[in-house]
């Protein structure tokens, strides 16, 4: 008898198109780095990453506009719904922001990524000659393309073996991008290594719990695994296990507290710019991710695991600000400063009602937007050994640069949640949504924690402020086109978050997940 032609799933190609134009320039830039010459590559590489994301953010726009209530596809692994345009397009306006950094070649002469070290003049070191030979490393531009379609399909995932492929696709150029880093080469390098290992060991939790999963609802599709926790008679050993160690991968890619350990050193061995494109847009995609396996798979069986998430809120959340306070490293202070933000979202995570998933939502495009705009400020800072990230260099800076100062000023504000700041109101509607699902207690112990993470952000405003400046002191360097674009676009939307935040907050109430 013959075999009879398989049959393709059905493809809604506009609904995924955002994705298939950054993965297309994604390949378009491999082929640039193949066959320009080096000289070349940075003017290409620049205008096709840019341009790579406007068209898939005008493709978005245009599919939103005649969107319904959301659609499956690619043989239901791929669920393109309210939730998932939004988190789309504060990806991509992250993204657009954060690949201006990375282009910037003013602030460090000859840009952040270069090809080879000079071994000559010591490791962490290169001559300017060096650096004018090299070019920058504009390989970057695609690797940053290829992690950002990956966020893109690792929330919008609707099965786990296809989130599970997502988060590799997203990870494996970030570890690549953390080491690339021209000055300090040695602790990029460091960073790039502690990130690899420990997300190599997060993956194979999310694995094991994936198919801790498939042996107890037959099946890797969240819906399949929701009908399943409502409605079997199966062991819930398989059910809790599977759902342990798979929220152990998600964890560690938000960076929720106890399971952190790479983000500090993370962030400061990373260049600069990788680690604003990185602390943006891997939390939205990590919480994307949380939000859509929580409330589509596994919201039946809330009951059981609440308690054990409201813990690690508290503890992401004591964690971050209690060692935030006692770092000397701004770069290091940031980190730990997304540690404790992070068991905020968490928060409007567990809520598991619309109010809070769309409280969720806008709280992550608002701390994008401001930690794109704190680690462009602080790549201006600099001395003779690139970036001066120690508190102490920081002492007078309003002295030598009053708008810096008053811009980084504006944006600690923001993170420490200060009124007309977008901070405030992104904090304010989550535990807003969590007080109305009955989470008081979970809410002041929030509040506690953002009064008391509030010193290590005025610490820094009154080092500016009310500090001599050390003769022999950092400089401030005049930022390029492209870093004061990147830092202008992170300044405005945080005040209009702050001010005028209603048009965020509707676009916010994007409705639920579909499966």
């Amino acid at each position: 008898m013959a075999q009879q032609p398989s049959e393709f799933p059905p493809i809604d190609y506009p609904a995924i198109m955002p994705v298939l134009v950054i993965l297309g320039a994604a390949l378009l830039g491999i082929l640039v780095e193949s066959f320009l010459p080096r000289q070349q590559r940075w003017p290409v590489q620049v205008v096709l990453t840019l341009g790579g994301i406007v068209l898939a953010g005008a493709s978005l726009a245009w599919y939103a506009r005649g969107a319904g209530t959301g659609t499956t596809t690619l043989a239901g692994t791929v669920a393109v719904d309210g939730p998932a345009l939004f988190l789309w397009g504060t990806l991509l306006a992250l993204s657009l922001a954060a690949v201006l950094l990375i282009a910037d070649r003013s602030v460090e002469p000859g840009g952040a990524f270069v090809a080879e070290s000079n071994a000559a003049e010591g490791p962490g070191t290169m001559s300017r000659a060096a650096a004018d030979a090299g070019g920058m490393r504009t390989e970057v531009f695609p690797l940053a393309l290829f992690s950002l379609a990956g966020m893109m399909v690792f929330c919008a995932a609707n099965d786990l073996l296809t989130m599970f492929v997502a988060l590799e696709v997203l990870s494996l150029p970030l570890y690549l991008m953390c080491g690339l880093a021209k000055r300090r080469r040695l602790l990029s390098q460091e960073a790039a290594v502690k990130y690899f290992l420990l997300g190599a060991f997060a993956s194979a939790f999310f694995l094991y719990g994936l198919a801790l999963l498939y042996g107890y609802a037959g099946s890797v599709q969240l819906a399949a695994i929701a009908d399943a926790t409502a409605g079997s008679d199966r062991s819930d050993t398989l059910l809790f296990a599977g759902l342990g160690l798979l929220l152990v991968g998600l964890l560690f890619k938000a960076s929720i507290g106890p399971f952190h350990a790479w983000t500090p050193d993370v962030y400061q061995g990373a260049p600069t710019a990788v680690t604003g494109f990185m602390g943006a847009c891997t939390k939205v995609a990590a919480f994307g991710a949380i939000l859509r396996v929580l409330q589509v798979a596994f919201q039946a069986s809330s009951w059981e695991w609440r308690g054990v998430l409201w813990a690690v809120a508290i503890a992401s959340m004591v964690i971050g600000v209690v060692l935030g306070l006692t770092q000397r490293d701004v770069k290091r202070m940031i980190a730990y400063s997304s540690v404790a933000h992070a068991g905020f979202l968490l928060i409007g995570a567990i809520a598991l009602t619309d109010r809070g998933l769309s409280g969720t939502l806008f709280y992550l495009l608002a701390y994008g937007f401001t930690t794109v705009a704190v680690f462009g400020v602080i790549s201006l800072v600099r001395n003779s050994d690139g970036e001066a990230t120690h508190l102490a260099d920081w002492a007078g800076l309003a002295k030598r640069s009053p708008l810096v100062a008053l811009v980084f000023t504006f944006l600690l504000f923001a993170l420490a949640g200060i009124p007309l700041t977008s901070g405030f109101i992104g904090k304010f509607v989550v535990f807003e949504a969590a007080l109305a699902d009955g989470m008081a207690p979970l809410v002041v112990v929030a509040l506690v924690a953002s009064a008391v993470a509030a010193f290590f952000y005025l610490r820094v405003i009154v080092l500016m402020y009310f500090s001599e400046p050390a003769p022999d002191g950092p400089t401030v360097s005049v930022p390029g086109a492209f870093t004061t674009a990147a830092i202008t676009l992170g300044v405005v939307v945080t005040l209009l978050l702050g001010v005028l935040p209603t048009w965020a907050l509707d676009w916010a109430n994007v409705g639920s997940f579909v499966s």
